[in-house]
């Protein structure tokens, strides 16, 4: 099983984009292949009657009823990515697009193929090591040790983590009394606070308000400033239009488009009538509004989305 090579020589004879060949890549995925094992119950032949099968789920104690299917998340894919793009990555659910972001960031091993990471991978979400139980406080402290800042980093970062969370009082307060905004709040923060060379997004920004995600968006930008290549799940043309200049479109695991985000997300579109999970998503933006800022910035939402094509 191969495994990612980390600031290791880029592989020859891998074409790259003629305007971005003088920089060095920080992702380089060549002929990439991931595949996992599903076990699922077993199923009894035809041609065997209830005895006979009894009997051998009798005999075979150590797999009784359990059938081992291996599926093949990612397939061949090859791409080359450069320090400060922002490279949207498409498909519906089930494509293998979250599957190559992890193997990406560190957390699933390629099957197959190779891949070259000039850098430090991360991705965006600490929900594994964080505590409900425990106050917004202890939780920075425990997210950001677990992303290996040490206590004096965290100590001179605290005050902007916490700012950026803006969740007031409740911050000495436990994470289950927390709102699912405040929580997604306080997550983006602990998880952008240190910059890593190859940022990882799969969906944070389909959750909290509108007023985060415009201050989410303008943190992702500032990493790109900051020369960081970022990859990033999202359904809404208006986002990936906005902050990204690359798109890849994984359909059934492998890489069916590269290029421009405009003309990828429309050959996306066209084939799937994504609009459908657009018009479901400004749905519940509008819901989360009134819920948490009332009817009148619902109405200021609603007016925004019109020029975009409305509902």
């Amino acid at each position: 099983m191969a495994a990612p090579d980390r600031d290791g020589g880029a592989p020859g004879g891998l074409d790259t984009p003629g305007a971005a060949q003088d920089r060095a890549p920080s992702v380089i995925a060549s002929h990439l292949s991931i595949t996992y094992r599903v076990f699922s119950p077993g199923r009894q032949r035809d041609d065997e009657d209830e005895e006979t099968s009894a009997l051998k789920r009798l005999l075979s104690r150590s797999s009784q009823g359990v059938g081992v299917r291996e599926v093949e998340a990612v397939k061949d894919v090859s791409f080359v990515a450069y320090p400060g793009e922002s490279i949207a990555v498409l498909g519906r659910n089930g494509s293998g697009k979250s599957t190559l972001l992890r193997t990406i960031a560190g957390l699933v091993p390629p099957t197959s193929g190779r891949l070259w990471l000039n850098g430090r991978a991360a991705l965006l979400g600490v929900n594994g090591v964080l505590i409900a139980k425990l106050s917004g406080r202890r939780n920075i402290w425990i997210g950001c040790l677990a992303m290996g800042m040490t206590p004096e980093e965290i100590e001179a970062k605290f005050d902007d983590i916490a700012a950026f969370a803006d969740i007031g009082e409740f911050i000495e307060m436990p994470m289950n009394s927390y709102s699912s905004g405040m929580a997604a709040r306080l997550r983006f923060a602990i998880s952008t606070a240190v910059v890593p060379d190859i940022l990882v997004v799969d969906e944070a920004l389909s959750t909290g308000d509108t007023q985060f995600r415009d201050r989410a968006t303008a943190r992702i930008k500032e990493i790109r400033q900051q020369a960081g290549t970022v990859f990033m799940v999202s359904h809404n043309p208006s986002t990936i239009q906005s902050m990204c200049d690359r798109a890849l479109w994984i359909d059934g695991g492998r890489l069916l488009a590269d290029g421009l985000p405009g003309p990828v997300a429309g050959l996306y579109t066209r084939k799937y009538g994504e609009h459908r999970h657009v018009w479901r998503e400004r749905y519940a933006d509008v819901h989360r509004v009134i819920e948490e800022q009332g009817l009148e910035a619902a109405r200021d939402l609603l007016r925004k989305y019109e020029p975009e094509g409305g509902w």
